[in-house]
């Protein structure tokens, strides 16, 4: 399998076709009043743009007839009261179409938000955060340039458009009939152009999604880079990247550069094409003149709504393309679960589990294990030991490539995330402040709880500094107020755990950054909060072990010991080494 495969098949789900549809037509009806009013007022403005072409005909033949100067006049005052007619409908459906772009983009934004918060973290984790962010700025803001500026243009000149051309055919079949196949280059041109366009748009917004990837990892990880030599690797990465981009930006380029000379050259025809044919038709009495200038004027006309849906077809495209990568969120996000029904109790239980990642080597050989409701267990051993992979097994994170993880008797991995976070939370080192205050930071993981729960939940986890800020719950976090240390970080996540009081929680080193003293103070007062809950704790102090009512040692991705702490001290293993050689370095640290 080649990079660009895997990368494809980590990707986020991209929608099909008839998804796209369901969804527009979907969105299209969450506001269909006004969109009825933005047609019917596109109609009306396009009807009265079809007065002038006819009324100058009229005049041409008015003259040539004799007519007086006032009989001229009054039709030239009936083409201004249209041509205002029109300057004021089209500007009210524009106002309204606009008002129905931004209300559609409000719901397309809170539905993709949502849809996010809903995906399961393995999926966001395999995709990157890069393809996330694409997709949420650049997808979203070219949806919602379409439903505010090209979506309402394009369809006041498709409108626009089957008026003149029936206009026409009303003045004579003939000449709408010459006018039509005059069109016919613009059609094969479009045609071309429509085959080949989505494609090209798709593969140059993936190729975005992974530049922005990279970029995002080598700068995120900056200090690494440099401390290991690897700015040339990454440099190349992202040459790699960028070239990528050009090349399908080139591509969809090379498509435009064909549709628009095509489409020049098209207009030109049915109007020579009209002239040609109506003047051999005058010359028999078929035709007036006024009849035959009409026709060429609407003709000539029709170009101007033509020429705004050639000019927008490669935003619709572009954001068909970006509407399809936003609606595939949709998809990854109501993935089929494999569990229909609740959990019957909180039992977890691990039975012949074995895991690789990405087509690697297994890093759990055949793990069974079985943990009690309320009970306390610390996994321990050394590094690569495979502690945190089956952490992330347990808390559904991911799926065992074969064997079982289950709560209650149905797979965690199964869960949708809803539930799945009401049974098993995990904490890693891995934190993250939001912007806002403390109240709302804490208020993510429970939002009705009060203030006196908010305070009991940082004193729970040590966290009596929050306390001492200016502003108390109301001081806000982030840029342009105060910043957590990574130790105060870590202890608002760990508060919102108390908060959202799970059944199950699995703490992956998740007191890793906090000092000892104040590590052991923390884990005790959670221990105390978290009373009767089941605790499963990946731990590198071994202090936490010794509390445990169980202890489990993993050795080369397979469980080796498990036992409560003094038996397995006693059994003289790999437990009991562990044990000795951290109490003999904590000794002679103090």
């Amino acid at each position: 399998m080649t990079a660009d495969s895997r990368a494809t098949d980590r990707a986020l789900p991209v929608a099909e076709p008839f998804r796209i549809r369901r969804a527009a037509l979907r969105l299209i009806r969450l506001d269909g009043r006004a969109f009825a009013a933005m047609i019917g007022l596109n109609a009306l403005a396009a009807g009265a743009g079809l007065v002038g072409p006819w009324l100058l005909g009229r005049i041409i033949d008015e003259v040539r007839a004799g007519g007086g100067v006032a009989a001229v006049d009054r039709l030239a005052l009936t083409i201004l009261g249209f041509a205002v007619a029109q300057l004021l409908l089209v500007r009210y459906a524009g106002y309204i179409g606009h008002r129905f772009g931004e209300r559609t983009l409000a719901r397309i934004r809170e539905q993709f938000a949502d849809r996010a918060l809903a995906l399961p973290a393995a999926a966001v984790e395999r995709a990157g955060t890069g393809d996330l962010m694409t997709r949420g700025t650049t997808d979203v803001a070219a949806v919602g340039a379409t439903l505010r500026d090209a979506g309402p243009e394009v369809l006041v000149a498709g409108v626009q458009a089957l008026f003149i051309l029936g206009a026409v055919f009303l003045l004579n079949p003939l000449l709408g009939t010459c006018g039509v196949l005059g069109l016919l280059g613009i059609w094969f041109a479009a045609r071309w152009y429509l085959r080949r366009a989505l494609t090209a748009y798709l593969a140059e917004g993936a190729a975005n999604s992974e530049l922005a990837e990279q970029l995002a990892a080598t700068a995120a990880g900056a200090r690494t880079v440099e401390a290991l030599g690897l700015q040339q690797r990454r440099v190349a990465a992202c040459r790699k990247g960028i070239e990528k981009c050009r090349s399908a930006r080139t591509r969809t380029l090379f498509l435009r550069s064909v549709l628009f000379p095509a489409v020049d050259i098209s207009y030109v025809i049915p109007v020579a094409g009209v002239l040609l044919i109506g003047g051999v038709l005058h010359d028999q009495g078929a035709i007036s003149v006024g009849a035959v200038v009409a026709s060429a004027l609407y003709l000539r006309q029709l170009s101007q709504p033509l020429d705004v849906i050639l000019q927008q077809m490669e935003q619709l495209q572009s954001s068909s393309a970006s509407f399809a990568r936003v609606e595939g969120l949709g998809t990854a996000a109501q993935a089929p679960q494999a569990a229909s029904c609740a959990p019957a109790d909180d039992r977890i239980e691990v039975a012949g589990v074995r895991y690789a990642y990405d087509d690697g080597g297994d890093v759990l050989h055949g793990v069974d294990l079985t943990v009690r409701p309320g009970e306390r267990l610390v996994i321990v051993g050394p590094s690569g030991a495979g502690k945190t992979t089956l952490g992330r097994l347990l808390a559904g994170m991911d799926t065992p490539r074969t064997g079982s993880v289950t709560v209650g008797r149905v797979p965690v991995a199964g869960l949708d995330p809803d539930r799945l976070r009401r049974h098993v939370v995990l904490v890693t080192q891995e934190h993250h402040v939001f912007l806002g205050t403390v109240r709302e930071n804490l208020r993510i993981a429970s939002a009705g709880a009060t203030d006196a729960e908010l305070h009991a939940a940082l004193a729970a986890v040590g966290a009596e500094w929050a306390d001492e800020l200016p502003n108390g719950l109301d001081t806000d976090l982030g840029h342009g107020g105060h910043r957590p240390d990574g130790a105060r970080a870590q202890q608002l996540a760990l508060a919102r755990v108390v908060l959202a009081d799970p059944h199950t929680l699995i703490l992956d080193e998740a007191t890793a950054l906090l000092d000892p003293r104040t590590a052991r103070h923390t884990e005790r007062a959670l221990a105390a909060v978290l009373e009767g809950r089941t605790v499963i704790a990946i731990a590198h102090r071994l202090q936490s072990a010794h509390d445990a009512d169980r202890v489990a040692v993993m050795e080369d991705g397979r469980i080796t010991e498990l036992g409560a702490h003094d038996d397995l001290v006693a059994a003289g293993g790999a437990y009991a080494a562990l044990w000795t050689s951290w109490h003999g370095e904590r000794q002679a640290s103090s």
